[in-house]
């Protein structure tokens, strides 16, 4: 195997496949990254098991000419090594040459390193997924669906199908639930042409993230594939291969009141900020709790109060408040991070009472639903 390489566009890819790479895995090879070269380019592949990437260099791109291949073939090099030499090579010309047995070299310039890698055949196969049952999602859009669902994913492993996000197709819609049995965020989003056989999968959190780290700049279409183990999201020429968390999710509907008894409307800006100050103080608790009361004439107060440290107290106009008089705790972590996902709208705070879950939406969009429970502090 022999070929020359744009030392950019090789390590725009390897930036791809590392974030799939783990030091931790319990398969020796897959702290490895395969490469494979052919006639039209070079496929580069990462995987920790729980996630695979694979990324694809085409010889030629745009009329510009990547790369030149001599021989073709594959080969298994140590990922931290092998990123690390190529991004610190002297210029932007790479050759990499695999000789007998599977010695590699890398060289640049006047610069050359010898690398001892693996056999391919030893790294796993790819799953085959059958594309019949994809959809189409703006890259923006689900960047957008993750932003807001994600962080009210479990962190504890003590009911692992929590740490994921549960992605369900409902008709024409796909509903995004993620829930840490304290707050739940839920995003719907009208598509066309969903698929009809798996409906419902949960995907882990941690490979959201990274997915959307690798969508950064991305504005094309993602398709999706969902599997009964395997999720797959094709976007330009990277491939995303996430396992999917076993168990059931729970039925989060029920938990949405449908009754309410205290309805706020305000700027969602100006209540985060409040909050964000109250937190000063509340963050000293080991708590982080704001407190939240309902006044005459449109008002509201945030307070937080910290025995050791002192209180902090702050009114704010709000443009509608109908329903019964209200005094309620919750985490200000919690409430920021819920205001966040909406992003700066008006919101519509819905309570059922002091000690009840209450829910936050846009005033303009209900695609987007946090709910949170209350701390009992009173």
């Amino acid at each position: 195997m022999k070929f020359e390489i744009m030392r950019d566009h090789l390590l725009a890819g390897l930036n791809d496949v590392m974030k799939a790479v783990s030091s931790k895995t319990t398969v020796p090879i897959l702290t490895g990254i395969k490469i494979d070269v052919s006639n039209e380019g070079v496929s580069l592949t990462g995987s920790d098991q729980d996630i695979t990437i694979q990324t694809f260099i085409p010889a030629e791109e745009n009329g510009e000419q990547i790369m030149t291949i001599t021989t073709t073939g594959s080969i298994v090099l140590q990922a931290r090594m092998f990123n690390e030499i190529v991004r610190k090579l002297p210029t932007n010309d790479v050759e990499i040459e695999v000789t007998n047995g599977f010695a590699t070299y890398i060289r640049s310039g006047k610069s050359e390193f010898h690398l001892i890698g693996q056999d391919a055949v030893e790294y796993p196969q790819l799953p085959e997924i059958s594309a019949d049952q994809q959809f189409t999602i703006p890259a923006d859009l689900l960047k957008s669906i993750i932003r807001e669902t994600v962080f009210a994913v479990a962190t504890s492993e003590s009911r692992p199908v929590l740490t994921g996000v549960n992605w369900h197709i409902q008709e024409d819609e796909l509903i995004c639930v993620a829930t840490d049995s304290h707050r739940l965020a839920r995003r719907k989003t009208k598509l066309e042409q969903l698929p009809t056989g798996v409906s419902n999968v949960v995907i882990p959190g941690k490979s959201l993230n990274e997915l959307n780290k690798i969508l950064e700049d991305s504005t094309n279409p993602v398709q999706i594939v969902m599997t009964n183990q395997q999720v797959l999201f094709k976007a330009n020429n990277m491939l995303f291969f996430s396992r999917l968390l076993e168990g059931n999710y729970p039925d989060t509907s029920r938990l949405i009141p449908e009754n309410y008894q205290t309805n706020v409307i305000l700027d969602g800006k100006s209540l985060l900020q409040a909050i964000d100050r109250a937190s000063l103080l509340a963050r000293e608790d080991r708590n982080n709790v704001v407190r939240f009361e309902t006044l005459e004439e449109n008002m509201i107060e945030v307070s937080s109060n910290s025995p050791e440290i002192g209180k902090v107290q702050e009114q704010i106009q709000v443009e509608s408040l109908e329903g019964e008089t209200l005094k309620i705790s919750f985490s200000a972590k919690y409430m920021m991070e819920a205001l966040k996902a909406i992003d700066g709208q008006d919101v519509i705070i819905q309570f059922t009472g002091a000690m009840r879950p209450f829910i936050l939406r846009s005033v303009h969009d209900d695609a987007i639903l946090q709910l949170i429970l209350p701390v009992r502090t009173y």
